[in-house]
């Protein structure tokens, strides 16, 4: 038998000869680990999961606009024999995003701040770019190979191995310059694409400028060294010279669009939906489940339709609000099971009159494997859970509490305030809270944007916002008759 340490680079070796295969976009030849019927298989295998966490925006001319645009940009694409799904994902969030197979999924909060089909187009061309040259299938394989070569290379080398975990850290900021690599390989793509199906992709580089103002104004901003994403500065320059150079190419007349767009997004939702839960005074309200219950102060809070995470800055604690079945004592079992937990302490209590269990517990240490020593158990490295199971309209909420058993203690009350004032809303103004859209308007007179938004009743204080919605500055002249985004209930 051969040694082990020969075997390693072996096996990468007999890897690399069965699956070698060309690039559709790029034509050249390269190692992928992930067939064309995996990539299909991924992406079902992920959808559901993926409507389950954020939901689906539920509007049927704006659905039926993304899925004629992105099958007509799908039959022109380098892959058109893959089952391409698209879909309007129900999140604030300025976003877009692919998986493998032709998943394409838009938040409701992107197609709100694109101003015109361009736009859209552009980024649509860019998503469907990261399905037809594989990126995911390349990350994945780039990120096996670096793996086994690196354990490869801590078999042959113990010095190495003393450095396992930072050579390891080493890898990573490797593979986020592939990332990066894909991202820009997705704007040639996304310029192509959207060209192809007549839409002026000169746009697509203008909404690069509304989300570096986003990003801008969040204070988000990151070295570039540090970002799966390249500088959407960058991208601004680079797309317009792609875009320059194809239509010099291809020289007709390209769509923009912009009128038929707003008219479309009249009427969207903007921001967070109250319907989904929403916080407020340190509160958490949920209108449609009728629920409310205290948000401990300073903590951040995150809201999906799968759960509600509340952490203090620090990190070294979690809330989550999660459902978990019909059945109190069902739910007990099977939270035990799902994260592994030894009850410490039971108990059955009523929580402003619902039935309810109390648990308090700590994690188990995962099983090692034969051979190694068990992981030894400190109070600065055992989880610890407060859970309180409510049965409450027919459902069972778990509340969870989760630290490190040397602060269980000191934070136990903060838990314990927030699950046992769980309690049935009925306050009529948080009831019927409604969201906040984008309502399109008719400039009614020649004059800047601030004074317009002004004009239409728009707050001084919602200027830049309401600039970046409309990809405008508060000194742009607007003309009469032109259509505009204003934000309302």
């Amino acid at each position: 038998m051969l040694p082990r340490f020969l075997l390693f680079p072996m096996l990468v070796g007999v890897v690399m000869l069965q699956s070698c295969s060309r690039n559709p976009v790029t034509g050249k030849r390269e190692i992928i680990l992930m067939s064309t019927d995996q990539e299909i298989a991924l992406g079902q295998q992920s959808h559901p999961s993926i409507v389950a966490s954020m939901g689906l925006y539920e509007d049927k001319k704006l659905q039926s606009f993304i899925s004629e645009k992105g099958m007509a940009m799908a039959k022109i694409s380098h892959r058109p024999e893959l089952p391409y799904q698209f879909n309007i994902i129900d999140s604030p969030v300025v976003n877009a995003f692919a998986v493998p197979g032709g998943y394409v999924y838009f938040t409701r909060g992107i197609m709100a701040h694109f101003n015109n089909e361009a736009e859209f187009a552009g980024v649509l061309g860019h998503e469907i770019g990261h399905v037809t040259a594989r990126h995911s299938a390349r990350q994945q394989t780039s990120q096996i190979l670096g793996t086994v070569g690196l354990i490869a290379g801590m078999v042959l080398s113990p010095k190495l191995a003393q450095f396992g975990e930072q050579a390891m850290q080493g890898l990573q900021l490797l593979m986020l310059s592939y990332s990066r690599a894909h991202e820009s390989e997705s704007d040639k793509i996304g310029v192509e694409y959207s060209s192809k199906i007549g839409y002026d992709a000169h746009q697509m580089a203008n909404f690069f400028g509304t989300i570096k103002r986003i990003s801008d104004n969040a204070g988000q901003s990151i070295p570039n060294i540090m970002s799966t994403h390249p500088d959407p500065g960058d991208r601004f320059n680079n797309v317009h010279q792609m875009a320059k150079e194809y239509q010099a190419a291809q020289p007709k007349n390209y769509a923009v669009n912009r009128d038929s767009y707003l008219q479309m997004i009249n009427g969207i939702v903007y921001g967070e939906d109250p319907k989904q839960g929403f916080v407020e005074n340190n509160v958490f309200y949920h209108p449609e489940l009728r629920f409310q219950f205290p948000t401990p102060a300073g903590w951040q809070t995150q809201n999906s339709p799968a759960q509600f995470v509340m952490a203090p800055k620090d990190g070294k604690a979690e809330m989550i609000l999660m459902l978990a079945g019909t059945n109190l004592d069902s739910a007990a079992l099977n939270i035990q099971k799902q994260f592994n937990l030894k009850v410490l302490e039971s108990a059955r209590r009523t929580i402003n009159g619902n039935q309810a269990i109390v648990l308090v517990s700590q994690q188990q240490p995962q099983q090692q494997q034969q051979g190694q020593p068990q992981q030894q158990q400190t109070p600065a490295n055992t989880v610890q859970v407060a859970s309180w199971l409510i049965r409450y309209n027919g459902m069972v909420y778990a509340i969870h509490g989760v630290t490190t058993a040397d602060i269980f203690t000191t934070l136990f009350p903060t838990f314990k305030n927030t699950a046992e004032n769980f309690r049935m809303l009925t306050d009529p103004d948080k009831l019927n809270r409604k969201p906040e859209r984008i309502f399109v308007k008719t400039v009614p007179r020649d004059g800047s944007f601030k004074d317009i938004m002004t004009t239409l009743g728009m707050p001084a204080n919602r200027i830049e916002e309401l600039g970046v919605v409309n990809s405008m500055k508060a000194d742009d002249q607007v003309k009469r008759g032109t259509l505009i985004k204003v934000i309302g209930k």
